[in-house]
């Protein structure tokens, strides 16, 4: 779509999730603004398209500001306010005022009714079209001027030149649009890989891909870096819930370690290695004549986890319960709550590719999402230093900042 003229209110930069809905938000606070997308790639909203498994992660059912706000290892304590303005229940109910149904599924994870990314990327698309926004793409900005006018010229690499009084920048966590922010004066934070899973290659692992512990927890070796939760054993190492949430708490410790480093395991995180000690003996004072390779007495790994690790214990396969020796016991209840593995490399985690990094955030007023260093700039997104442990909370944040900052951006230039 060509430029309908040289001079805007509101120029946002990013044809992403928070870029179309700072856009929205700004034109559903004042319909009367002149409004912007500026998209460098060839498709809007790439990355709602692609996220999960393209049925669109679009937020997740966790209602409560200060409960949601805990699922970013960088940005929690600055989006603890925001949340409170705009959270999940607002997303859902906008979408579906806007004709999207929803549905939560158990995991908490919150979808459209039908299961197509599509479905989210027309909404929004559609919406700012019917708002009279005006939306460019493959426009990439070279560069950014503010004027004696306190408003700003924008120059695209075609070589149009746009003036705006405001801008938002919303290019999400792509490093090739950070030049815009540290040309205005911001300071970046290094991006590296969140959310991600582990390669592990260990004797102990062989053959049990596609077993699942419910409830384990893991460290990262020499640090105080800990989760808990189900992990998945894969083919290539390990996976789940609680690895992923440990690689978003640990992205920069893992980045600094060139993703090598230890991982501690508990399989039995409900016994340390003490507790779990005596209640192993209690099962052998029963003179139980059953082969402890084939009884689990906490009834909680699968059999074939279990036996496994009964063998790397060393306890040969004829061993019952009531001829194990003490020694034998005690070496097993030191590897059920302490095994030792060894992180060689990062995996994906499907076709999310999250990164920690941006804009830092004590140059950003989380109120209305201005920049504290240069008034009128507003930031919105992955952009900033901002990550959530799963694709949802990303998006949540995506549209919380989107929405804040277009308030905001409509509120000043009405006054």
């Amino acid at each position: 779509m060509k430029l309908n003229q040289n001079l805007y209110d509101l120029v946002v930069i990013g044809g992403g999730p928070a870029g179309f809905f700072g856009a929205i938000s700004c034109l559903e606070k004042n319909s009367n603004l002149s409004i912007c997308i500026l998209e460098r790639g060839h498709q809007l909203l790439s990355k709602v398209l692609a996220s999960g498994g393209g049925r669109c992660n679009v937020t997740y059912a966790c209602f409560e500001p200060a409960q949601l706000a805990l699922n970013y290892p960088r940005g929690s304590k600055a989006l603890r306010g925001p949340f409170t303005r705009f959270q999940p229940h607002d997303t859902i109910r906008w979408f579906e005022t806007k004709g999207v149904p929803l549905k939560t599924e158990k995991d908490g994870r919150v979808f459209p009714v039908s299961d197509s990314s599509k479905t989210i990327q027309a909404c929004l698309v559609q919406t700012a079209k019917d708002l009279d926004v005006d939306i460019s793409i493959q426009s990439e900005v070279n560069s950014i001027q503010p004027t004696q006018n306190q408003d700003f010229n924008i120059l695209l690499n075609t070589g149009t030149e746009i003036r705006t009084r405001k801008i938002l920048l919303a290019t999400g966590g792509n490093p090739q649009s950070f030049p815009l922010a540290e040309g205005l004066g911001h300071s970046i934070q290094p991006p590296v890989p969140s959310l991600f899973t582990f390669d592990i290659h260990d004797p102990l692992l062989e053959g049990l891909s596609g077993l699942s512990v419910q409830d384990a927890e893991i460290q990262l070796a020499g640090t105080k870096l800990k989760q808990r939760g189900p992990i998945l054993i894969t083919h290539w190492g390990l996976s789940g819930p609680a690895i992923l949430k440990l690689s978003a708490w640990g992205a920069r410790t893992l980045y600094e370690k060139k993703y090598q480093i230890g991982l501690l395991l508990n399989w039995l995180p409900a016994y340390n290695q003490d507790s779990l000690f005596q209640r192993l003996l209690k099962e052998k004072d029963l003179a139980n004549h059953h082969q402890i390779k084939t009884t689990d007495p906490t009834q909680t790994l699968p059999r074939r986890m279990w036996k496994r690790l009964i063998e790397a214990a060393g306890i040969p396969d004829d061993t019952t319960w009531n001829t194990v020796s003490r020694n034998q016991l005690n070496t097993l209840a030191t590897l059920l709550t302490r095994t030792e593995l060894f992180i060689q490399g990062k995996g994906e985690f499907k076709e999310e590719f999250v990164t920690c990094g941006g804009v830092n955030l004590k140059e950003v007023n989380f109120k209305t999402m201005e920049s504290k260093l240069c008034p009128g700039v507003y930031f919105a997104g992955e952009l900033l230093d901002i990550d959530g442990i799963t694709g949802g909370f990303n998006f949540q944040n995506a549209w919380t900042t989107g929405w804040i900052a277009g308030q905001a951006i409509a509120e000043s230039l009405t006054e």
